[in-house]
């Protein structure tokens, strides 16, 4: 008899696979390898709150998405969230204050939750917000950015609050990087690593892959100079599709098989940096994470939706907590039809919670 799946179970022992591997990634920096094995324990207590609620019938996810502004200063080319309108060029209108931010990552805390990624927009505008977060010791705060904002006052951030660690956008050479997101965005990036490798401080990037580029970025060539630059995590995320003209660009099942097979490879040949790719890293889930399973996305005008690529929400947590959010009726529908669970594709997940949704 086939074992049921237990997500809970999946799900901490993914926190406590990355917080295994990021020791490692670390062991050569005592002051970031010290925190990373602090930042293990509350992880490990965090695990305990979820397991408890767990069995009293209420799931809950150890990560969290939120998205804290709606502006960018770049236009990157196929950006999915400029596409949905979730990134505008107007001033932002009724987004969640820093304050509103602060109680969201508060009653994080307070239900186990272990990973908050800071996205947007361009998150490092919201400095007051990132500034909060800094100081929820107990929470790694993954910040995905294109890194054009990163200054003296953001580096001394992240030397006091090692919690906060920043994500920065690039999509493997300084010819595919500059062709999508603006000339001159490579260099700058390569300057702020090494200003952060001069300092001590860890950091990750975050690659787009698409057909064009997918063999590129898992490369040893370009995992290598990311290394000695000091990145400790990688996080791979499939290019989605916003026009037709941008379809070929999202890679296909052929695609999807080697970079699995890639980072398989990875995580036992190069150690010394974290991988995680998404959807991929889904299909050992039982299916789809989003809505609650494994995460779930706050907008920054406080809308609850499953995942960044699904902008649908019924509930906001300006007017109710985040643990009310979790039990959405659209979380619950998604959940309770096992909708997350069938063999899709990610856009096909997409598709179907926003069908669910709008009928």
């Amino acid at each position: 008899m086939e074992q049921e799946f237990d997500l809970q179970e999946y799900m901490t022992e993914g926190v406590e696979r990355v917080v295994a591997d990021a020791v490692k990634a670390t062991f050569s920096n005592p002051k970031e390898s010290l925190f990373m094995l602090r930042f293990g324990r509350a992880a490990s207590s965090a695990s305990k709150k979820r397991r408890k609620a767990e069995k009293l019938g209420e799931h809950i996810p150890p990560f969290l998405i939120a998205s804290i502004t709606s502006s960018c200063n770049l236009h990157c080319a196929g950006c999915y969230s400029r596409c949905n309108h979730a990134t505008t060029d107007t001033e932002p209108v009724s987004q969640l204050t820093d304050e509103e931010w602060l109680r969201i990552f508060d009653e994080a805390d307070e239900l186990g939750i272990s990973f908050i990624l800071l996205a947007g927009g361009e998150p490092m505008l919201r400095r007051d917000v990132i500034a909060a977060a800094g100081r929820k010791k107990r929470i790694l705060f993954p910040i995905f950015t294109n890194g054009t904002f990163m200054d003296e006052k953001y580096f001394a951030m992240f030397d006091k609050c090692r919690n906060l660690v920043p994500i920065m956008s690039i999509e493997g050479s300084k010819e595919i990087t500059d062709a999508r997101r603006g000339d001159g965005i490579y260099d700058r990036l390569i300057r702020n690593m090494d200003e952060l490798r001069s300092r001590g401080l860890i950091f990750g990037a975050s690659v787009t892959v698409t057909t064009e580029n997918v063999r590129e970025v898992v490369s040893d060539a370009f995992l290598s100079e990311l290394s000695e630059k000091g990145c400790k995590a990688v996080i791979f995320v499939e290019f989605v599709p916003v026009t037709e003209e941008s379809r070929h660009l999202a890679p296909g099942e052929p695609e999807r098989e080697f970079l699995a097979g890639e980072i398989a490879r990875l995580r036992e040949e190069r150690p010394e940096m974290v991988y995680i790719s998404f959807p991929g890293d889904e299909k050992s889930s039982g299916g789809c994470v989003a809505a609650g399973r494994g995460f779930f996305h706050i907008n920054s005008h406080g809308g609850a939706e499953p995942c960044p690529f699904s902008p649908y929400s019924d509930i906001n947590v300006k007017n109710t907590s985040l643990r009310e959010a979790l039990h959405s009726p659209l979380f619950l529908a998604l959940q309770s039809e096992n909708l997350l669970t069938d063999d899709m594709t990610e856009g096909a997940f997409c598709t179907t919670r926003g069908n669910l949704w709008s009928s």
